[in-house]
């Protein structure tokens, strides 16, 4: 099917005049900044940062492998997932199409635009097909949600079916790869030129180790990063989290060895739970997570709370009843983990 942007954009959007702040105006390097009202003391907190951080994406360019005028970076993953709603869907009008269960700020933000959320089950091994997807949608659907590795199930979706979806949907498809760092499949971000309608969803909040700063980041074509930079607020990313953000990528060597870590652990930590007489089953995980099926999900879970260990109950989520996401801790944080449930069984 025939992708066009300008269809799938909303109009008032499309013919949106965006914003123009003083560093939009002014490129380059100055002696005398008078243009934007700041206190000339107090630098370099005084300043403006850079609305688009070009700093930034030109190494988060040469670590990535992507242009950097195929990057948007936004508060958090949280931010590109809104500006998605907000660029394509018309409120009490459009849909979107979902795979179920996923990543809950999905439909978060659909409920805040009043945006209809079309769930789509997967299967008992928490894969999909592009055919019950693509039936799923209507005229009305703007865009399709798929995340890979999926969050809370830990697995990589089947490359082939979001190929097949991305051909066979004329509106906008999310990859979102939090966790691909720790997955040992390439990204769909080096796949760019090959589907105009495909925007990958990164952050460095897992395996760069910086939930603190907020900071994700929007891989797509250069048209579509032009729309949601129209509509994204001027100064989104401050200047201590674009600091921060260049330190960390100097430092991409050290994030490598962390995800070379906590995979060995991961693994450890799988053969460790499945050796518990009252765990069922550990799900395969291409994430920093791992899913496991418990005889009794609650009566765990309150437990490790007693002994000051936090999980994640998701006994309640679809297709994970009886279950706990366990994060992959530190070595001595996952011992620590499998001796008290050691006790308990």
């Amino acid at each position: 099917m025939a992708f066009d942007l300008k269809n799938i954009v909303r109009p008032n959007i499309w013919a949106l005049k965006p914003y123009s702040c003083a560093r939009d105006e002014f490129k380059g390097e100055a002696s005398v900044y008078l243009d934007a009202n700041e206190n000339p003391y107090n630098a370099p907190f005084n300043r403006y940062p850079d609305p688009l951080q070009w700093a930034v994406k030109e190494k988060l360019a040469q670590v990535k492998g992507v242009a950097k005028e195929n990057i948007l970076l936004g508060n958090g993953s949280d931010e590109p997932i809104d500006l998605v709603y907000r660029a394509f869907c018309e409120p009490g009008v459009d849909n979107v199409v979902a795979i179920d269960p996923t990543y809950g700020m999905y439909k978060v933000c659909a409920d805040v635009n009043n945006v209809e959320y079309r769930s789509v089950l997967l299967d008992d091994d928490f894969c999909f097909s592009a055919e019950s997807l693509l039936k799923a949608a209507d005229a009305k659907t703007k865009v399709m949600w798929l995340c890979s590795p999926n969050n809370p199930t830990g697995n990589s979706l089947c490359r082939g079916e979001i190929e097949k979806v991305l051909r066979g949907f004329d509106g906008v498809v999310i990859v979102d790869e939090a966790y691909m760092d720790f997955s040992d499949l390439p990204s769909m971000a080096l796949s760019l030129d090959k589907f105009p309608n495909l925007i990958v969803l990164q952050t460095f909040s897992k395996a760069w180790g910086c939930a603190a700063i907020r900071l994700g980041m929007a891989f797509a074509s250069t048209e579509i990063i032009a729309v949601l930079n129209k509509i994204k607020y001027p100064y989104n990313v401050n200047i201590l989290t674009q600091q921060q953000a260049l330190k960390m990528l100097d430092n991409a060597q050290q994030v490598k060895e962390w995800v070379s870590v906590l995979k060995a652990e991961r693994s450890s930590l799988n053969s460790e739970l499945l050796a518990l007489p009252f765990v069922k089953k550990v799900y395969p995980s291409d994430a920093n997570f791992l899913l496991a099926k418990v005889e009794d999900a609650n009566a765990v879970y309150d437990y490790l709370v007693g002994k000051g260990i936090i999980v994640r109950n998701r006994n309640t989520v679809s297709l994970c009843a009886g279950c706990l996401r366990i994060t992959v801790g530190t070595h001595e944080e996952n011992v620590t983990l499998i001796n008290e449930l050691k006790s308990f069984a």
